[in-house]
């Protein structure tokens, strides 16, 4: 277990009890075992997921005050976020696309002289009704992780 602590890693302890026939338990035959786990890992690994679930979440809920465009989005998620989310141009463009094939979104060109070409989108009934939806499912799933995990926020 030092050995991990040492390298600046968690250690999860994982304790595999051995079971007789009766199912007695007999914990002086338990084998322990260290996991090293680490932190950066983890926290990108979750950090990557949780993107993954709340991408369409926050493009929605910026494209509810205005129309913008993808860079725009871009920017925002991450300044908004003070830099804990970010979006790749390679993840931000496909998923604007998936969100104006399902009708959340509508997409426009713009030309302004001296600027340009930009694609600007705008939320749809459709996409304010899927914003609605997840706003709603994302305030029970922070309730519930708020109960059991204790963690309240002000």
């Amino acid at each position: 277990m030092a050995g991990c602590q040492s390298r600046g890693r968690a250690v999860n302890r994982l304790l595999i009890e051995a079971a007789t026939a009766d199912n007695e338990l007999h914990v002086d035959t338990a084998t322990h075992i260290d996991i090293c786990v680490s932190h950066t890992y983890v926290t990108t690994m979750l950090t990557d997921e949780l993107k993954k679930g709340s991408a369409e979440f926050l493009v929605l809920s910026l494209l509810e005050a205005e129309p913008r465009h993808g860079y725009e989005l871009q920017k925002l998620i991450e300044s908004r976020s003070k830099g804990v989310l970010t979006f790749h141009v390679a993840t931000l463009y496909p998923l604007l696309y998936r969100m104006e094939d399902r009708g959340w979104i509508l997409g426009r060109w713009v030309e302004k002289a001296g600027e340009r070409r930009r694609r600007f989108y705008r939320l749809t009934a459709a996409g304010r009704a899927a914003l609605d939806a997840q706003r709603k499912t994302w305030r029970e799933f922070v309730a519930a992780i708020n109960q059991v995990s204790g963690v309240r926020y002000v």
